[in-house]
């Protein structure tokens, strides 16, 4: 069993509360950008919306998408643009994933991922084989299948590059996805999230893992 720290029924203002209090601990013990590696998709962003209105020094911290659909950013579909549109009017850094700078892309002060119910977790899906030891940062991966109502090509971090943090959450809803979760954690599945939570658990000072369910 891989050890997680499994939080049920946290609402969205109790999560913004927790990434509120990991990110000033960041701030307050490190001297150089904090960055932070975060997802699309409708969970995130209530979320985001109630952080943005704590007491933050916005200036100091980078914001990674953990991926994006390869579209434009002033497209519906660009994780990049919706981000930016709500964290630089705070004074926080954007990295696009279209053209990064390496350096940009870790380490995380924190990582936050979400899950879909067939267990990929940022754009590593189960047809793109997500391998632990990759020796990418970042790919450019065409999903399949197509999600329909995002039928894009995506780039995604690569796992080790998810791994590159010094925390990591997950927040998932519903049933389905806590049942994937739990497999993953009893190493019943080899899907993505499984495969990240494996790789973790085999560091040698493993990452805390903590899922808000």
């Amino acid at each position: 069993m891989i050890e997680a720290d499994i939080v049920t029924g946290a609402s969205d203002r109790d999560i913004a509360d927790w990434l509120e209090q990991r990110l000033q601990r960041a701030l307050a013990t490190m001297k150089e950008t904090v960055r932070v590696a975060l997802p699309g998709g409708s969970t995130p962003f209530p979320i985001l919306r109630l952080l943005l209105e704590r007491e933050l020094d916005w200036s100091r911290i980078t914001v990674v998408p953990t991926d994006d659909r390869d579209v434009p950013e002033a497209h519906d579909a660009s994780n990049t643009g919706k981000l930016r549109a709500l964290f630089e009017p705070a004074g926080a850094k954007i990295v696009t994933l279209t053209d990064p700078d390496p350096k940009s892309l870790g380490p995380f002060a924190l990582v936050w991922l979400g899950m879909g119910a067939d267990g990929h977790i940022a754009s590593l899906f189960p047809n793109t084989d997500p391998r632990t030891d990759d020796p990418m940062s970042l790919r450019r991966i065409t999903p399949d299948p197509l999600p329909p109502e995002a039928p894009f090509d995506r780039l995604t971090l690569t796992i080790p590059t998810l791994l590159d943090t010094n925390e990591l959450v997950l927040v998932i809803r519903g049933a389905d996805k806590r049942a994937v979760l739990e497999a993953a954690l009893k190493g019943k599945n080899d899907l993505p999230i499984a495969r990240l939570l494996r790789a973790n658990a085999r560091r040698n000072n493993p990452n805390p893992v903590i899922c808000f369910t």
